[in-house]
């Protein structure tokens, strides 16, 4: 079974960039025929010739091209693993991936992220899906946190925590015409158009039981798993949709949307699952704590 050694990798790919033998030696501080002599295992192990001499000096071969991109990946990784273990920003800069439910209110990932989003030092990468891809992406440590409107499940084979950030009301909102018709919730809710999020939505599970108490059915026109859509369909004015508040805080405040009924039944929450780690992301942590209890938008409740 063909061996392959990570310090042919490394090898391989001063060589490459140089496209000569002595200068990659130099750099290496090796002799000349040492690397030479590397390079020639690196080749036997692969099964292939990785450059062909011309007049110039060194040139990749088609093998050559594709063994680069690989050792390049695999040299990366590597140092990222050493600057994970010895908690240091990687070559300078800090990568954080956001994992995002579809569920959740952009303007609320927003003022999450917002104490790093203009740091020179740290890029920010966000996923977005389903809370159960979310978790197993966490898992794998292919994501550092989750952002969520309802809390992971737990026991003792789930190494992570919830951290509840804020609660935020629920409204339904409409065009400001909707303002008008002055409709008594839940009593006046027949037959009313509604766009509502989906059945998997906590907000959603009360609302029904809300209305289903009063024994009232209004009439769904739209069900939405994804929280910039709901808002765009709430702006089309076909219909009331029941959302947090903050998201559609901006368009409250331009006056292109009106709040109608606010829900004190209903709450929306947000959390940030992080995984239990020897050694835990540093800007996890921070953001965790900065954004604890994140405060409200100041949107006027409509019956008081």
């Amino acid at each position: 079974m063909p061996f392959l050694n990570y310090h042919h990798l490394r090898y391989f790919r001063v060589i490459a960039r140089e496209l000569s033998l002595t200068r990659a030696a130099e750099k290496l501080n090796l002799s000349t025929p040492a690397l030479s002599i590397q390079l020639k295992h690196l080749e036997e192990s692969l099964g292939h010739a990785l450059f062909t001499r011309e007049r110039g000096g060194l040139a990749l071969t088609e093998a050559g091209r594709l063994a680069l991109e690989y050792a390049d990946t695999i040299g990366r990784t590597g140092e990222e693993l050493m600057d994970v273990m010895q908690q240091r920003p990687r070559g300078g800069r800090q990568i954080l991936r956001v994992g995002a439910v579809a569920t959740l209110s952009r303007n609320f990932l927003l003022e999450f992220l917002r104490p790093v989003l203009r740091r020179e030092a740290v890029e920010v990468v966000v996923r977005s899906g389903g809370l159960r891809e979310l978790m197993v992406m966490l898992h794998a440590h292919q994501v550092d946190l989750v952002l969520s409107n309802q809390a992971a499940r737990r026991d003792v084979g789930t190494p992570w925590h919830n951290h509840l950030l804020a609660e935020q009301p629920v409204a339904l909102v409409g065009a400001p015409e909707w303002k008008k018709r002055r409709l008594k919730f839940p009593a006046g809710f027949a037959d009313v158009p509604v766009i509502l999020p989906s059945l998997e939505s906590n907000t959603r599970a009360g609302f029904d039981r809300l209305l289903a108490a009063a024994g009232v059915r209004p009439r769904v026109i739209a069900e939405v798993d994804d929280m910039a859509t709901l808002r765009l369909l709430a702006r089309e004015g076909g219909g009331l949709a029941l959302v947090p508040t903050v998201v559609v805080r901006d368009e409250i405040e331009r006056g292109e949307l009106v709040e109608t009924h606010r829900v004190p039944e209903l709450r929306e929450t947000f959390y940030a699952i992080t995984p239990s780690r020897r050694f835990p992301h540093p800007i996890v942590n921070e953001l965790v704590g900065a954004n604890n209890q994140l405060p409200r938008p100041k949107v006027p409740d409509p019956s008081e």
